[in-house]
């Protein structure tokens, strides 16, 4: 039986020694395969034989993307550690839970937010604390000729990341990442979207996200292409290097597509070299495909989520507009079906909930079994999302998971907002819907009944969410209203705040 193969930057250090793995813009440094092998093993052996990490322990990043962040992700493949990134857009009390619940051993954090990681009530539960910026020679200095041995072969269901998502309940679910997940996303990947060694794009979804490393970064150094490292989203900076280093394919949430669309290089810029655009989070609406398309870059619009792939579907780009809001095929090694309450498989033309299987399905929620009971049977995981598939096989997102919305590519899930509303001590009940917004596509709006003999403005609830929730997903809005509709067994009824 032939092993399973986890180190692919040793493969293409062999393979293509020479050839660019890595540029980060901002210090305006490149690795070759070759080179970036080298450090990441020289890395590798730094935190197990220096800093006495053991298979399996976890190191918890809070930082913005940059190449100290890919290195270590890569050292933690090679040694069987687990990364887990950390959003730097929560509140202290937010990244506490998240912390809390990884139990890491080595926190790192970026300088920028060191008087934020100061009201980190859990750190002094970690034992190791240091900057991220001091694995800055592991990128530039030299290093000693090793070839680092894991104590223990890397196996298929090794945890590599533990990749935190928004929960329903309002607390966030450590989704378990490992080698097998990596592995087939990227075969899945590379045989719908066609990737070639040759291929080049730019990396600017964060770190905290699946799309940030999983619909391109993991699968383009499995087959051996390049990337340049960007630490933010910037549209003008994007296009402007999307011309010079002659970019084959771009990745983007909708709200990206707009911002890049937008801006005045947009038409000024030649995109000749980009064969297409992956777009997923949620629908592109057909105007914005029509401007990309005049362009010459073509839409392929797919579907994923952080616990399965995440590349599950894609819609080739002819289909774009003849079958707009179509998330297309499942990918090449998916099995999918479209369920009702109990199970049982509908045909096309019906609504039910989207179930998958694959290789690429997560082992389950990190220290978490009954949720993970609750989303996966017989190897089957339950999306939430209600779907329907046409004549011709075509699959239609119909809702999104039960009450979320997305702002900016962000999911938001109102039980979280809700939770933290409810502590004000004037609000007796409070519902948190998604409503359109022309630049980041949903934004919240709080609808919020007051206790009796308690007055306040919508601004001071606003005010009150400052510092505690996340931006994207604190309410733009907010009304106050005498009582919130109800169904006959007493649950709010959303569709009728909507």
């Amino acid at each position: 039986m032939i092993a399973f193969e986890t180190d692919w930057l040793k493969k293409w250090g062999q393979y293509t020694p020479q050839r660019m793995a890595l540029r980060e813009h901002s210090r305006q440094i490149e690795w070759t395969y070759f080179d970036m092998n080298r450090r990441v093993n020289a890395l590798a052996h730094y935190l197990i034989n220096e800093l006495k990490l053991k298979k399996g322990e976890r190191i918890a990043v809070y930082s913005k993307n940059r190449a100290e962040y890919v290195f270590l992700f890569f050292a933690c493949i090679k040694s069987g550690l687990i990364l887990v990134p950390l959003n730097f857009r929560l509140m202290p009390r937010e990244l506490d839970h998240l912390i809390h619940d990884a139990e890491p051993r080595l926190f790192l954090f970026e300088k920028e937010f060191a008087a934020m990681v100061e009201k980190l009530q859990t750190l002094k539960n970690i034992p190791l604390k240091m900057e991220v910026e001091a694995l800055q020679p592991f990128l530039t200095q030299a290093v000693e000729e090793n070839i680092f041995t894991p104590a223990e072969p890397a196996t298929e269901e090794d945890l590599v990341m533990i990749l935190y998502t928004a929960g329903t309940t309002g607390l966030p679910k450590g989704a378990m990442i490992n080698n097998r997940m990596l592995f087939w996303n990227a075969v899945n990947t590379a045989l719908r979207l066609d990737i070639t060694s040759s291929d080049h794009t730019q990396s600017y979804a964060p770190f905290f996200h699946t799309g940030g490393w999983n619909v391109l970064l993991t699968p383009f150094f499995h087959h051996g292409a390049s990337h340049t490292l960007l630490e933010r989203f910037d549209a003008d900076l994007i296009l402007k290097l999307m011309e010079a280093e002659k970019t084959t394919l771009i990745f983007g949430v909708p709200t990206m597509m707009q911002m890049l669309a937008d801006s005045p290089l947009f038409d000024q810029v030649d995109l000749s070299s980009a064969r297409y655009a992956i777009v997923g989070g949620s629908p592109m609406p057909i105007p914005l495909i029509n401007k990309w398309h005049q362009k010459g870059i073509f839409i392929r619009q797919g579907y994923g989520l952080t616990e399965v792939g995440p590349n599950c579907y894609s819609l080739h780009q002819d289909d774009a507009v003849r079958k707009r809001g179509s998330i297309g095929f499942p990918n090449f090694y998916f099995e999918a079906k479209i369920t009702d309450d109990k199970g049982t498989e509908l045909g096309a033309n019906h609504v039910g909930e989207l179930w998958l299987k694959s290789p690429v399905v997560t082992p389950g929620y990190w220290r978490n079994e009954e949720a993970t009971r609750q989303a996966i049977s017989d190897g089957w995981f339950h999306t939430g999302d209600m779907v329907q598939r046409d004549d011709e096989g075509y699959y239609y997102v119909v809702d999104r998971k039960k009450n979320m919305f997305i702002s900016g590519g962000e999911n938001v899930y109102p039980a979280e907002v809700e939770r933290f509303l409810y502590t004000h001590e004037a609000i007796k009940e409070v519902a948190v819907i998604g409503v359109p917004d022309e630049k980041w596509g949903e934004v919240g709006k709080a609808c919020v009944v007051l206790k009796p003999g308690f007055t306040i403005t919508a601004e001071e609830i606003l005010a009150f969410c400052k510092g505690e929730l996340a931006r994207y997903k604190t309410p733009k809005y907010v009304k106050i209203i005498a009582e919130l509709p109800k169904n006959e067994a007493g649950k709010i009824n959303r569709k009728a705040l909507e």
